[in-house]
């Protein structure tokens, strides 16, 4: 035998002896607190799952907003938008206020047209509550009070 042959041997059997047990532990499922994988594919499952039920939400409340109509603002000025009637999928008839004077506006995609100016002026009602105070009345004497604190 060569003398190389003897230290490779003398090495590599106290090793391979030292490893054994190890090698053995290999295949045997982890003790204590790390006994399944840390994410798995139910995790993954649950996770797509809530992805997919955000999403759905967000387009459903788009669903909503448009189908709606959109949301009058307040305004002050001396144009208010005073009501609107969807007539087709993309068509919409608009009833504006401009000074003391009311037009009947068409709107469609890429054009607006006016239909009518109205000799005399229709009366629109606004919502009242049961103290005859609209909802923005009362909601901007709340904000007031609450900034005057």
């Amino acid at each position: 035998m060569s003398l190389k042959y003897y230290f490779t041997c003398s090495f590599l059997l106290p090793l391979l002896l030292w490893t054994g047990p190890l090698s053995a532990e290999v295949g045997k499922k982890p003790q204590g607190p790390l006994m399944a994988e840390p994410v798995g594919a139910g995790d993954y499952l649950q996770m797509l799952f809530g992805l997919v039920l955000v999403v759905g939400v967000i387009f459903g409340m788009a669903w909503l907003v448009r189908r709606m109509g959109t949301f009058q603002q307040v305004s002050h000025g001396a144009l208010r938008i005073l009501g609107g009637l969807s007539v087709g999928q993309r068509e919409r008839i608009v009833l504006v206020q401009v000074g003391d004077r009311q037009i009947l506006i068409g709107l469609a995609p890429g054009q607006i047209r006016t239909l009518h100016v109205l000799d005399k002026a229709v009366a629109t009602h606004e919502p009242k509550t049961d103290g005859g105070i609209s909802f923005a009345e009362r909601l901007q004497a709340v904000v007031q009070s609450k900034v005057k604190r």
